[in-house]
């Protein structure tokens, strides 16, 4: 099969070995896959991962039980033993033995074929495109902030960076009745907050008050948790969704000294990501800048690093 590899480089393979689905797996061919940040920190060094990238997708399965065959469907990356400590305090997701889609010990979905889990699968109702299907996956991770941090009436909410995740996490919480406003430098981005109706500010004219209630930093760098500490009340949340290969020197001493609270946040309900799309709450389409086939994955990595893109996809088999 056709397969976009990382092993100390990006590669194309046009021949790469066929996944044998396993005992309670199912063999899905992929349709459409969408690019991401943790992709692109992947090819910098992030989790040291080597294998097939990939974890958005939206495939068909063509093996498995009678009830999946045929069906179109989405898939949650973490593939869990259901046994450990972790799975029993219903915290799969941090299962202790996981294997992660694309990231993890799993090859991924950039590929004509990937394997996962039956239980693993949501189907994809019939009003929502493979072109919304394929952000699930980031959408359910958007989701995620508000089942951790409930967002109360009224409050000052701050979502930094305008990128991929940004722009769902701006548009999940601007569905509730909150003061928000999305920091960004990229204006295109910046627009489409602007079409949805949320409030949006240029980084460098954000003032330093320390008044928000809740900042969720989706800027992928450790500059974004420093403003992140510029921006949030005494005893405010800060949500921190960005992960980055190596690091950077963070003065911590706000986060004490005003007893802030952080917390981290990963995958999130993929059930809400894919109602909201089938209510159109949410909007997905006008984020796609490019969509490229897979032979040009290549090419589609370096577009989707470009600032001036949002969402790259890969055409598969669609």
């Amino acid at each position: 099969m056709r397969a976009v590899t990382y092993r100390d480089k990006l590669n194309f393979e046009p021949d790469y070995p066929d996944p044998k689905p396993g005992n309670g797996e199912c063999l899905i061919r992929v349709r459409l896959a969408g690019i991401c940040s943790t992709d692109l920190e992947i090819t910098r060094g992030y989790m040291s991962f080597s294998g097939v990238l990939g974890h958005e997708m939206v495939g068909t399965v063509e093996q498995g039980p009678a009830k999946w065959m045929n069906k179109r469907v989405v898939g949650e990356i973490n593939c869990v033993c259901r046994s450990c400590d972790m799975c029993q305090a219903g915290l799969s997701t941090h299962c202790r033995r996981r294997t992660v889609m694309g990231i993890a010990g799993r090859d991924g979905c950039f590929a004509d074929f990937v394997v996962l889990p039956e239980r693993n699968l949501h189907e994809v109702p019939d009003n929502v495109s493979d072109e919304e299907a394929v952000f699930v996956e980031p959408l359910a991770a958007a989701w995620q902030v508000v089942k951790q941090v409930p967002i109360d009436a009224g409050a000052r909410v701050a979502v930094l960076g305008t990128g991929r995740l940004g722009l769902l996490v701006a548009q999940v919480i601007n569905t509730f009745d909150c003061d928000l406003e999305a920091v960004g430098r990229n204006e295109h981005s910046m627009q489409l907050c602007e079409k949805r109706h949320i409030r949006t500010r240029r980084v460098d004219e954000v003032p330093l008050r320390n008044d928000r209630d809740v900042v969720v930093d989706c800027t992928g760098s450790p500059e974004g948790l420093q403003l992140a500490l510029g921006l949030i009340r005494p005893r405010g949340t800060i949500v921190l969704k960005s992960t980055y290969a190596g690091g950077g020197q963070i003065d911590l001493t706000p986060l004490v000294v005003n007893e802030v609270t952080m917390v981290g946040s990963r995958c999130g309900p993929f059930g809400d990501a894919i109602q909201s799309l089938a209510r159109k709450q949410i909007d997905v389409l006008p984020m796609i800048s490019r969509s490229m086939k897979i032979e040009k994955a290549v090419e589609a990595f370096e577009a989707a690093a470009d600032r001036k893109n949002v969402k790259v996809l890969l055409k598969v088999n669609p």
